[in-house]
């Protein structure tokens, strides 16, 4: 068994309370703890990445109790991607904290982050249905601390219409775990993949019932529209870094309607296979326009980051929706892309406002180190917005290559959403860099060279994605093949398969 496999969640776990019992009130400290656990997690997670890539699923059996009946944590491809790509994450945003002094508005920022860490990766890591629902309170009560950091009124209460989206979202989890459990006698993802398809023919409409709640949990976690009202007003209030940070938070949504539809409700389970696509494929076409059209009327720029979100998680969930290998490839490709591009995006905007008298767009306003912030977010435009020559435009490629059975429908959503994001931030950068501004000083903060170093570290993360796109893509389609070939995950759970 291998141990490494729970320690991206006890590692920032125990970071965070020896920072709460024995660090309390001391920054410089708690900055030092906090740095050098998340490139230990890094560290980890890239050991991870090379394991499932080479050795194939792994599981975890916490006090050796065999599943169904234990706590698993399982190992693959898919889960060892997203931990990667949280611990990348992670060291973009302490980095930008430090440089830019976010950290020091608030108490605990450091503990909540590490808390925050614990409950997302240990979202990706679980096998089990009910303790990804006890992630999700890890990560929102963590979340909720990081949202209000800080204080003022906006912020509290964006924090508390976040909250209440959220737990209502929590509710409906509960319910439909306990319809699941009802049917099937188990929360156990390896377990259920094997039940379910033997259930009897009375079970099936309430089968389907349990897989419109999971999903549309899964829609508000990943702001899928109707249930996306919650994200622009959270993540245009949050502070700058944190919001760079929740971008990974909305791809849990896509990442557990991604393991749920290819492990618990694949495609050829006929109870549930054709319903999922029916439900999500129109409702992420519904979010990429909102999002698009977001971003063209979009009054401030974290607002207008905020809404680039919204349609890139449309486009995610729409690659999603087809629920074969090489969509889901695609999604994967454009989860990694639009994390680091939403976050560099959220960085910039927090540059920019720290730089302005305020922050909205259609009032001008000078804004020291012009060209510096103008070029990041000319990049950050071009990446979010999917055009040549970064990662975007890869991915939005893939997706085209993916759904061209349904060419007119598709093509025109994303080629039309693409044109529509790329009017409004053109408009946002004429307006902050190129619109002539009147005779009123820009703030002036003090030297940040660790603020700007992680936000050209996102952007660079692009390039790479860019520049090694073929051998990323390759892995990619791996762990999407794997993904539809669950006997290696069944045999890892000891339930199934071929040990």
């Amino acid at each position: 068994m291998n141990h490494w496999i729970i320690a991206p969640v006890v590692l920032p776990a125990f970071v965070a309370a020896v920072m709460v019992i024995m660090l309390r009130g001391q920054l410089g400290l708690q900055r030092i703890a906090s740095l050098a656990a998340i490139l230990a997690l890094n560290a980890i997670a890239l050991a991870l990445l090379w394991s499932a890539a080479t050795r194939g699923p792994e599981a975890y059996f916490l006090g050796d109790w065999p599943a169904p009946f234990g706590i698993v944590l399982v190992l693959d491809q898919l889960s060892a991607l997203m931990v990667a790509l949280l611990a990348a994450l992670a060291l973009i945003c302490a980095l930008y904290a430090i440089g830019s002094g976010w950290d020091a508005r608030g108490a605990h920022f450091h503990p909540l982050l590490m808390f925050l860490l614990m409950g997302i990766a240990g979202a990706f890591l679980t096998g089990d249905a009910f303790n990804l629902f006890v992630f999700f309170e890890v990560l929102l009560i963590a979340s909720y601390g990081l949202m209000i950091h800080g204080g003022g009124p906006a912020r509290t209460r964006a924090g508390i219409q976040y909250v209440a989206f959220n737990l209502i979202g929590s509710s409906l989890f509960l319910f439909g775990l306990a319809l699941l459990y009802g049917v099937t006698g188990t929360l156990n993802m390896a377990d259920l993949a094997i039940k379910l398809p033997a259930l009897p023919e009375g079970d099936q409409a309430l089968l389907r019932v349990t897989a419109v709640m999971l999903i549309l949990v899964f829609a508000i976690k990943g702001a899928l529209v109707p249930l996306q009202f919650w994200l622009p007003g959270t993540y245009a209030n949050a502070p700058g870094v944190v919001a760079a940070m929740f971008a990974v938070m909305t791809k849990i949504g896509a990442y557990a309607t991604l393991r749920f539809g290819s492990l618990v409700f694949p495609p050829d389970l006929a109870a549930t296979g054709p319903l999922l696509q029916e439900l999500i494929q129109p409702a992420a076409l519904v979010t990429l326009a909102v999002g698009a059209v977001g971003v063209l009327g979009a009054t401030t720029l974290p607002r207008l980051a905020a809404f680039g979100g919204i349609a890139s998680m449309g486009t995610v969930f729409l690659a999603i929706s087809a629920f074969t290998p090489q969509s889901s490839a695609a999604a994967l490709y454009y989860i990694l892309h639009s994390t680091l591009a939403t976050a560099a995006l959220f960085l910039v905007a927090d540059l920019v406002a720290r730089r302005r008298a305020h922050v909205r767009l259609t009032d001008t306003a000078a804004c020291a180190q012009t060209g510096l912030i103008g070029a990041l977010f000319m990049a950050a435009a071009v990446a979010i917005a999917g055009m040549p020559p970064l990662s975007g435009f890869i991915g939005k490629l893939l997706i085209l290559d993916a759904f061209r059975d349904q060419a007119p429908l598709v093509w025109s959503a994303i080629l039309v959403s693409s044109f529509l994001m790329i009017l409004g931030l053109a408009r946002a950068g004429s307006q902050l860099f190129w619109k002539p501004v009147p005779d009123s000083p820009p703030v002036r903060p003090g030297p940040e060279p660790l603020a700007f170093a992680a936000a050209i570290l996102a952007l660079a993360g692009l390039a790479a994605l860019t520049i090694f796109a073929g051998p990323v893509t390759a892995a990619l389609n791996a762990t999407a093949q794997s993904l539809y070939d669950a006997q290696a995950y069944l045999a890892a759970t000891r339930l199934g398969g071929t040990p």
